[in-house]
C-alpha cells in the first residue's frame, strides 16, 4: 500500500539509515545476541552519522529535524532487520526529550553534545521491583541535603542497564504526597549506583536489560531535571510519544514478520505443492495483509498529529494498544504457518516471536492502554 507522508528527504534519510544498518549492525547481530549486549562502538558511529536526535538544536551537534516522521523511519528499519538490543529509539525518542524539554541550559550544554555523538548512552529507570505501571507506588526516594539529594532504591528491567552512561531516574521526594517525585540524571560514576547481572529474558537477547541499585547516591542539585515535585507531570506529558514510538516499530515488525512468512510458505512445499496454495494459508495471509495495511493508515495519522501536537494521550493509547495486540497475533500465525521450523531459533520468525511479546508489557500493559482509552470515554 502506498504511503503518503514521507517526501524525498524522508526517503533519502531511510535509505541512508538502512545502508548503516546494513554495514554496521546486522554483520554483528549474532554475537551481540550471543553477548546480550550491543557493542559500545555502534552507538558512536551512529553518532558520527547523525542518527543519534536529529531533532536536536544544531548548537549541541544535532540536526534540528524536529519531524517525528525521522525517528519512525528509523523505527521502521530496525524492525526490519528485528534488530532489539540497539535502542536507538530509547536514546533518541524516549530518554533525550526529557533532557531538552526539562533541563536548564547548564544541563543541556554539558550532556547533550555526549549524547548526540554517542558517547553518552542514555536509559530512564521507573519501574521497580514492586512498582510497574503504578508510577504512584514507587518506593526509591530522593532526600534533599541542601546542595545533594541522597538516592535510595531500586530499579528493574531497565533497558540499557548496562551500557547506559547517564540514567534518568525516577525517585519520590515527599513522602507524604505519592505524586511528588523528581526525575534526576544519574550518571555511571556516582559512588553508591550499582548495576545487576544482565537479565536473561524471553527475547529481546542483544538488549542489556538490568536491575539498578541506588545505595546513598549523591545526586547534585545540578542533576536534577526542572522541579522536584515535577517528575510525575513530566513522565505523563512523555508518555504519549513513547507510545507512539512503540506503535511505530510494532507495526513495522508485524509488516516484516509477514514477509518472512510469506518468502517461507511460497517456498516450503505439502502434499507436493506450495502452502501458499492452501486456502488456509492464503486466508491467513490476506487477513494480516489486511490488518497492517489498517494499522499502518492509523499509526501515519497519529504520527502527523504528534507533529501537529494534537496527538492526545488516548489516541497514543490506542496506537500501542492495536498495534502491539496484532503484532503478536502476526508472529503467532508466522510461527504457526512455518510448521516445526517457526519453533526452531535459526529461522527469523522465532526470534521475532520471542522478540515481540515484551510489546504488549513494556510501555504500559495493553490492559493499561485500555484504562487510558476508556477514562478519555467519560464513561
Amino acid at each position: 500500500m502506498q504511503r503518503l507522508i514521507f517526501d524525498t528527504e524522508h526517503n533519502m534519510f531511510r535509505d541512508a539509515f538502512a545502508a548503516f544498518l546494513k554495514k554496521e549492525v546486522v554483520p554483528h547481530q549474532d554475537e551481540w545476541e550471543a553477548a546480550g549486549v550491543v557493542s559500545r562502538e555502534v552507538w558512536k558511529k551512529a553518532g558520527d552519522m547523525g542518527f543519534l536526535l536529529p531533532w536536536a538544536d544544531e548548537e549541541y551537534g544535532g540536526a534540528g529535524l524536529k519531524d517525528f516522521r525521522y525517528e519512525q523511519i528509523m523505527c521502521e528499519e530496525l524492525a526490519k532487520i528485528n534488530e532489539p538490543g540497539f535502542m536507538l529509539p530509547l536514546h533518541s525518542a524516549l530518554c533525550g526529550p526529557y533532557i531538552a524539554e526539562y533541563g536548564n541550559a547548564e544541563q543541556k550544554a554539558r550532556f547533550m553534545p555526549g549524547i548526540i555523538s554517542g558517547e553518552l548512552i542514555l536509559a530512564v529507570a521507573m519501574t521497580e521491583p514492586s512498582a510497574g505501571s503504578d508510577l504512584a507506588g514507587m518506593r526509591t526516594s530522593a532526600v534533599d541535603q541542601g546542595d545533594h539529594y541522597v538516592l535510595n532504591g531500586s530499579k528493574v528491567f531497565i533497558s540499557n542497564g548496562l551500557l547506559a552512561d547517564v540514567v534518568i531516574v525516577a525517585a519520590k521526594t515527599d513522602p507524604n504526597n505519592k505524586h511528588a517525585m523528581g526525575l534526576f540524571l544519574v550518571e555511571r560514576a556516582m559512588e553508591g549506583f550499582e548495576r545487576g547481572k544482565n537479565l536473561e529474558k524471553l527475547g529481546m537477547k542483544s538488549q542489556d536489560t538490568a536491575e539498578l541499585f541506588f545505595n546513598n547516591v549523591k545526586v547534585p542539585k545540578a542533576n536534577l531535571l526542572g522541579d522536584a515535585k515535577g517528575g510525575f507531570f513530566y513522565l505523563m506529558n512523555m508518555l504519549a510519544q513513547e507510545r507512539l514510538t512503540n506503535a511505530c516499530g510494532a507495526v513495522a515488525a508485524a509488516e516484516a514478520a509477514l514477509q518472512t512468512t510469506i518468502d517461507y510458505v511460497k517456498e516450503r512445499k505439502a502434499f507436493d505443492r506450495p502452502i501458499s496454495h492452501f486456502q488456509n494459508t492464503r486466508f491467513k495471509l490476506a487477513e494480516m495483509r489486511t490488518q497492517i495495511d489498517v494499522a499502518q493508515v492509523f499509526v501515519d495519522r497519529c504520527v502527523t498529529d504528534h507533529n501537529e501536537k494534537k496527538l492526545t494521550p488516548e489516541v497514543a493509547a490506542e496506537a500501542k494498544l492495536f498495534t502491539t495486540e496484532l503484532l503478536c497475533k502476526v508472529v503467532d500465525e508466522g510461527v504457526q504457518l512455518h510448521g516445526g521450523w517457526g519453533y526452531m531459533w535459526e529461522y527469523p520468525i522465532c526470534k521475532m516471536y520471542a522478540n515481540a511479546r515484551i510489546q504488549r508489557i513494556f510501555a504500559g500493559t495493553s490492559e493499561i492502554m485500555k484504562e487510558i482509552i476508556s477514562r478519555g470515554m467519560k464513561l
